[in-house]
Parts: structure tokens; sequence; C-alpha cells
């Protein structure tokens, strides 16, 4: 494979620490694409850059491939002895002290990895989708140097990893495209959160545990100001799997209108010692599907007018920035829009951080279009994807493909993973009483809204290829809709 110098290649030597009550986090990469860092990394010759730029990752979202191809990364790591369990993290870390989640979000489309040689887990397919390998005993501890090894296919080995996204219908860009990190966590942790805060003030927890002699865990709710809402909750610990419940008082409710959010800090403890620290940010609110009715936000019933977004800028391709996050926002909320569809893929985590902060209703999308992911590789991903993005209150339903895209045989994933039960569509379909249709005739879609008896949702409806005009109907719409439920 020809050598190509895209950018500087550099090494460079990075030290991580265990912490003791909570994980540490060190980037192998930059943070997005206002801040990059540079790999030594190998690409073919058949590879175009956007604009000449470089993004965060290595080879970057802004290198497009022609042709299928293998692209082959390295880095060297240092490691301090200290740490007791290591992850190998390809994800966005949410920036903040509130949340510090591991995983390995944006590769496209295959990523093979290794450290010191040594395969650190089965090669992950699929690319918009976090994943983590646990690399802890593969590691070279104290003063020596680990080699970190990533391939990337651009093309899947799965067919229906192809069929549902390199044959979608948006721009495809190979290789690494978000964020890489490691991150150390104490021998004993918490594994995986997701909550539950509904609009009654009850705050459900749901938790799985790596431990062995933990005895307690604690749940503290603080306000924006950081002052304490509620007393200390405490529940004993009886297994590798919790459930730990809570009723507030006085709360202030999540809306898009009021994006009021609270952090609840969750601690496992050996007795009085605290083992692990983890602080995740709640919204309080509730979502309900009313069939033949409308989708109610904390019991008032919603009128969603938003957009399609995709994870993508034309100076530095799929891979975005907090920046750029929150000037997507700002500009759907200015054109007096509430909600924002994620077409056709899970957004990088920032974009859903901002969701929260600044108020946005989202729907969160598996990958599809005309073709699916396969029943097993599809239950991977849409458990990886519930996972990463459960516990943003400004997800309020999720989307199983696309346009065809759509494997029936995941549906019932949605309701079994997601304590939140938010409703589930098929968008260019009737499914679960919520019609999606894309594209309709105005006359026939305006009849639909004033007399037909499902929810409409068109999630696609005025389009540069089809509506006369990119956008000439939008007033029309505008109006008729604007009084409808």
């Amino acid at each position: 494979m020809k050598r190509i110098p895209l950018i500087c290649l550099t090494l460079l030597v990075m030290a991580l620490h265990a912490m003791a009550q909570s994980a540490e986090i060190q980037y192998l990469s930059g943070t997005g694409s206002d801040d990059t860092v540079n790999w030594q990394f190998s690409v073919p010759p058949a590879v175009m850059p956007v604009n000449g730029r470089r993004s965060p990752c290595p080879p970057a979202g802004n290198y497009k491939a022609l042709v299928n191809m293998t692209t082959g990364s390295q880095k060297i790591v240092s490691v301090e002895k200290s740490a007791v369990c290591i992850n190998i993290v390809f994800r966005y870390l949410l920036h903040g002290k509130e949340k510090s989640e591991h995983r390995f979000e944006g590769v496209m489309t295959d990523a093979t990895v290794k450290v010191n040689g040594v395969s650190a887990g089965p090669t992950h397919r699929g690319a918009f989708y976090a994943f983590k390998y646990d690399i802890s005993a593969l590691l070279q501890y104290g003063s020596s140097k680990n080699l970190l090894e990533v391939t990337v296919a651009k093309h899947s080995a799965n067919e229906s990893v192809n069929a549902a996204e390199r044959r979608a219908d948006f721009w495809l860009f190979g290789g690494i495209f978000r964020p890489v990190l490691l991150e150390a966590l104490p021998q004993q942790h918490i594994e995986m959160l997701k909550v539950n805060a509904g609009a009654d003030g009850v705050l459900h927890a749901d938790m799985q545990l790596n431990t062995s002699s933990a005895t307690q865990i604690t749940m503290q709710l603080y306000d924006k100001d950081l002052h304490k809402v509620g007393g200390l909750q405490t529940t004993p610990v009886h297994g590798a799997s919790l459930q730990l419940k809570a009723k507030y008082e006085g709360l202030r409710l999540w809306s898009a209108e009021s994006p009021t959010l609270y952090t609840a800090e969750f601690s496992l403890r050996d007795n009085n010692k605290v083992i692990h620290t983890i602080r995740q940010r709640v919204g309080f609110r509730t979502i309900t599907l009313k069939q033949r009715d409308g989708i109610y936000v904390n019991g008032v019933q919603m009128k969603f007018k938003g957009v399609n977004r995709h994870s993508f800028r034309p100076e530095s391709g799929r891979t975005t920035s907090r920046t750029i996050s929150i000037e997507d926002v700002l500009l759907i909320k200015e054109m007096n829009m509430n909600a924002v569809r994620m077409s056709h893929y899970p957004p990088d985590g920032h974009f859903l951080d901002v969701c929260d902060s600044l108020g946005l209703y989202v729907m969160d999308e598996l990958a599809g279009w005309h073709g699916n992911y396969d029943t097993e590789t599809g239950t991977g991903l849409v458990k990886e994807m519930i996972t990463h993005d459960v516990n943003h209150p400004s997800v309020i339903m999720w989307a199983n493909g696309n346009e065809g895209g759509h494997n029936k045989a995941l549906d019932h994933l949605f309701p079994e993973l997601d304590p939140q039960q938010r409703p589930v569509v098929h968008p260019w379909q009737l499914f679960n009483g919520i019609e999606t249709q894309h594209y309709r005739e105005y006359n026939y879609g305006i009849a639909n809204y004033e007399n037909g008896k499902e929810i409409v949702m068109p999630t696609e409806f005025l389009h540069g290829q089809f509506d006369g005009g990119h956008g000439a109907g939008l007033e029309d719409y505008w109006k008729r809709c604007g009084t409808i439920h």
C-alpha cells in the first residue's frame, strides 16, 4: 500500500492514569474539525480531499473513496501502570464535567483494531455507531509504548451494511471521522446507565455494574447552579443489574420551549468508600403517543415543525464540531422550527448535547435506504445507537431506517431497550399509527392533514428535485398546517 503524506506523519505520545473515583479520558485524536492532531497513516492513491484540509481523525471524513479500498493508521500510546481497566473508545466524548461515556463513534465502514499487534476484538461493521474494546490485557504498562493499529475497509464485508449505508441517499466519506480516545476506569465501575425522568418528577435509573464488593449505589440530583435537589437516594447492590427510583417535587420540566436540565450524580460505594462516580444530565419530560390523536410532550399536544439535518460541512466533510452543532441548532430555532430529524444515521454526541441544552425535539434514526441491515448486524447497531443516545431528553422518537430500508424484525428492540418507551416510526411508511409518507402531492397531503384518521408527519415533504423551486411550497404548508394538530 502506497504511503501518501496527506498530513504530517507525527507520532504523539500520551499518558493515561486511572483515577480512584471517576473515569479519566485521554484523546488519541482531536475533539472536532476545529481541533485536529496528526496521526501516521497510509492511504492508497485513489483518495480525494474535499478541499485539502484535514479533520481530527485519520484518515478523516474529508477524504472520499473512489473505489473499494482499505486504509491503515497507527498511533503510539503510553499508559501508566495504575490504569486497571482500559477501553479503546472510538466515539465523540461530550464536553463538560457532567458526562463521561465510553465508545468508538464514527468509522466508515468496517474497523479492525489491533493493540501491540494483537486483535482487540471482532471487526466492527457499521459507520455511525459507538463501539469500544476493553484492551486492558493487551497493554504494556509503565514506560513502555503501545502501538494502536486501525484498519478501515470503506466497503463492508457484510453486504447488508453496504445496502443500508454505502448505497444510501447521502454522501459517502470513508475513514475515521469522529474522535478516538482511551478511557481508564476503576476496576469496579458503573458499566451502563439508562435514565427515565418523567413529567411526574419520578426518576428511574437502570444500571449495569462491574463490581465484586460494592455495597450500594447513591444518587443526588442537582440543579443548573449545582444546588442539591431532594435528598440523597441509596439502593443496596445485589448483583450486576440495579434499579433506582426517586420522586422529586417542584421541578421545572424539559421541553423545546423551556429546556431545563438537571444533573444526577451516581456513586458506586463499598460501605462509605466511593469506588466510582458518574454524572448524567437529565431532563424531566414525558412523551406520549395517542393513536388517531397526536404526540404529547408533558401532556401538551405537539405540532412538530422541523428539518432534516446531515452531519456534514463542505470544509471538513463528515467531521464536525461542537461549535458547528451550536450553529446548526440555533439556525433551526431561528427559523421558528422546534424539531429535527437525523437523516439518515445517528449524529455526533455533541449535537444531541446541544439539542438538550438549547431545546430541540429530535428524531434519531437507524441508517437504511431501500436496503436495510440484516437482523444479526442490525440488532447490534440498534443496541449501540440506543445505548449511546438513550439519556438525551431531546430524543423523543426513533426511526427504524429510511424509505424502505426498514428491517421490521428490529422493531421489537426499541421498546425493549428504551426505558422511556419513545414512539418508533418508519419514515416513508404508515407505521405505528403515524403517516410519514414522503413527497405526496400537495392537495393529497393537505387532505390527509385535515380529514385523515392517522397522525400525519411527513418526514420529507419539500425537496429541491420535486417541489418546483427548493422550498417554494413551504409557506403554503406552514399556513395550512399551523392550525392543525
